[in-house]
This record gives C-alpha cells, structure tokens and sequence, in this order.
C-alpha cells in the first residue's frame, strides 16, 4: 500500500511537472454545466480567458467580480471567460456561486482531469487563449494590483488600443 501511494504522488508530480507554457496549444476539454457540455472547442475564434477556480479558494473570490467585468466589457470583442471549478463536490461549487455568482460561463470538473493535462499547481491559475488555441499568458493568483496588467494583456490579445 505504501509502493502505491509513493508511486501515485510520484506520478501526480511528474505530471504537474509539465506546466503548460506560453505558445504551447491549450488541451481540449468536455465538462459539464448543468446538463450540457462545455468545450474549448466552442469558443473556437475567440480568445478565451480559462480560469481554474476551487471553492476554499480565496483569492478566487476577489477574481469572480473582476472576471464579470472582463466578460462584460470584452464579450462583444470576442472574448470568453471560462471559470473551471476543482472541487469535488458540486455542493461546495455551488454554495460559492451563491454568494459570488458568474455572468460568464462555468464548468465542473470533480475529477480533476482537466487541471492535470494544464499542469496546475495552484488556485487560482489562468490561461489566456488566443483564437488559433495557443497560450498567450499563463497567471497564478490574483491580487487587485494585477487586475490592471491582466487587463493589458487581454485588450492586447483582442487586438484593442491601450
């Protein structure tokens, strides 16, 4: 039993290990909303801004109203936010959606799949997609004083003036 649980975080490392990077492709996805999917494949043409996001994250919570604005002010440019929660279970998800609730779209992910095949190692982490599906900006955290520079990166990547 022991062989085996050194083996999967051994394995667990390895894999986080391979953290995705700025011009790689983003790995596609098929989650869950509700009762439909959600694929990266949707937002094809869009830039898209994925943000991996967990319940007990609290920084997550201080994302959710900027994130809101980005999708507001950026939707009719062809930007997409794409919040992917981690937790495992759907109540803790939606408890945090109660009271810090999203005007952009949301996937679950209780398997945790999807944050493996991006290399996660922290919450929250967030992936700025160009249209042609490659990374143009890989982020961890989120304080206020970045909201400015994330910002510029997005507007950058719509091809918008400063």
């Amino acid at each position: 039993m022991k062989r085996l649980l050194v083996l999967a975080v051994g394995a667990c490392v390895a894999l986080m290990a391979h953290a995705l990077e700025v011009g790689q492709t983003a790995p596609s996805f098929d989650l869950m909303r509700n009762t439909t999917h959600v694929k990266l494949s949707d937002f094809k043409g869009k830039t898209v801004y994925l943000d991996f996001w967990a319940s007990w994250c609290g920084p997550c919570k201080q994302s959710f109203p900027w994130m809101n604005d980005m999708q507001t002010r950026y939707e009719s440019k062809g930007m997409q936010v794409v919040a992917l929660n981690v937790d495992q279970k759907a109540d803790d998800a939606n408890a945090f959606l109660k009271g810090n609730p999203a005007k952009f779209v949301i996937a679950f992910d209780p398997d945790g799949k999807t944050p493996l095949s991006y290399g996660i190692k922290g919450m929250p982490t967030s992936f700025l997609i160009g249209p042609d599906g490659k990374i143009l900006l890989v982020h961890s955290g989120f304080r206020g004083e970045q909201r400015d520079e994330l910002e510029r990166q997005i507007k950058h990547a719509l091809n918008l003036k400063e």
